[in-house]
């Protein structure tokens, strides 16, 4: 079983990519699902197909889907939906609109994860492909699982036995309907089912996020605070898709600043995710549509390659506390050691070593604070961060 996340910033292409790699995937055999998990699908385009919210066949060994909320709300949340539609009549609310604040923030992107698991546990598929949301929402999606172990663990029974001692007393005086055991049961079942998608999310054997981005500032900027608080969270990372490189081909003076641009920006990306690998995907010179286009593409991407194949394993990046500070650890193989050389600017930490320079877009946590030193242990950067620094900064917001 092998699981692949696409993710990016909105149109940088992860939708064509996802289909690109599903299409090979089936190719070479795999039983393949893509499922798209923005709420403005556009993979039904990318195959120019009809898609519904259960796994479509396209081809051999190819089904993908379109997550519709209103049915996985009806799959997953049935009985939870139906207490907060009663809940929503009791205050006088229309039932139609009642039905449209139903769906709680965070209830689709819950539901998308669900999706993934029950694939998994099926076993009707070998590979699982996520066309994911626009990079804000795919960090928020997959920062769930964590959110919603607590919350069972902490919250779900405190709150289950309390509404146990009211629900008498709400139903008789003031007709307010208060969750049944059947809600909290149901909340209990999805919120382990999480709890399990959580650890196929951070098994490196199984799940890898690709990052898919343009050769443009805003982009690989983007990509690099993605990557951040991937490596924050511990999902693996494995692979940077640099779509839409000018090809060769193209030579006309027109296009002279762009090429240069883009050069200059496709080393970036190359210094910036090192030792991650990096596979360039050139501009076509016509709309990739359909399956045989997204063939020729997949063919542009991988080549003779397995896309299934794990192309990098360890995390790049690592924040840890110790002693009251913060270490920040980041991994720069085959980098010469020498003097290092640390500038704060904004939310980015520039690290020059020797002749070696990298930007990181750093945590939250970190960003103000100031930084004690750095050395290298074998391959690994070590920059230490003072976290009184974090008291000091947090009286000043104050004042």
């Amino acid at each position: 079983m092998r699981v692949m996340l696409y993710t990016g910033k909105g149109g940088v292409g992860k939708t064509t990519i996802s289909a690109a790699t599903a299409v090979r995937c089936a190719e070479l055999g795999y039983r393949t699902v893509v499922l798209s998990t923005d709420l403005a699908h556009s993979l039904a385009d990318s195959f120019d197909q009809p898609l519904g919210p259960e796994p479509v066949p396209l081809s051999q060994n190819l089904w993908a889907q379109e997550s519709d909320i209103y049915f996985n709300l009806d799959r997953y949340w049935n009985t939870v939906q139906r207490w907060i539609n009663a809940l929503f009549a009791w205050r006088g609310v229309d039932e139609l609109v009642a039905e449209e604040l139903a769906v709680l923030p965070g209830m689709d992107e819950l539901a998308n994860l669900l999706w993934i698991d029950t694939h998994r546990k099926s076993g009707n598929f070998d590979v699982i492909i996520v066309d994911c949301a626009p990079t804000g929402e795919t960090l928020r999606l997959l920062s769930f699982p964590e959110i919603a172990r607590w919350w069972v663990e902490k919250l779900l029974p405190v709150h289950r036995r309390m509404a146990a001692f009211l629900r008498p007393v709400m139903r008789t005086w003031i007709g307010m309907p208060l969750p049944d055991d059947d809600v909290y049961d149901s909340v209990q079942e999805l919120f382990v089912q999480l709890d399990d998608m959580h650890a196929t999310l951070v098994d490196p054997d199984v799940t890898t996020v690709r990052l898919v981005l343009n050769p443009e500032k805003m982009v690989i900027k983007e990509a690099q605070r993605t990557y951040t608080y991937l490596n924050l969270f511990g999902y693996p990372s494995d692979l940077v898709v640099c779509n839409r490189v000018l090809p060769p081909a193209v030579r006309d003076e027109y296009f002279a600043g762009w090429r240069e641009s883009q050069e200059a920006y496709r080393q970036q990306v190359r210094d910036t995710f090192a030792p991650l690998p990096m596979v360039e995907v050139p501009l076509f010179g016509r709309e990739i549509v359909g399956i045989p286009s997204l063939s020729e593409m997949a063919r542009e991407l991988y080549a003779d390659r397995d896309p299934t194949e794990i192309l990098y394993r360890g995390r790049i990046q690592t924040t840890e506390q110790h002693d009251g500070e913060y270490l920040l650890k980041l991994r720069l193989p085959f980098t010469q050691k020498g003097n290092v050389h640390l500038l704060a600017s904004g939310d980015e930490l520039v690290v020059h070593v020797g002749n070696q320079k990298r930007n990181v877009v750093l945590p939250r946590a970190l960003v103000g604070l100031p930084t004690l030193g750095a050395r290298f242990e074998d391959d690994v950067l070590i920059v230490r961060f003072d976290r009184q620094g974090e008291v000091n900064h947090g009286a000043r917001e104050r004042r």
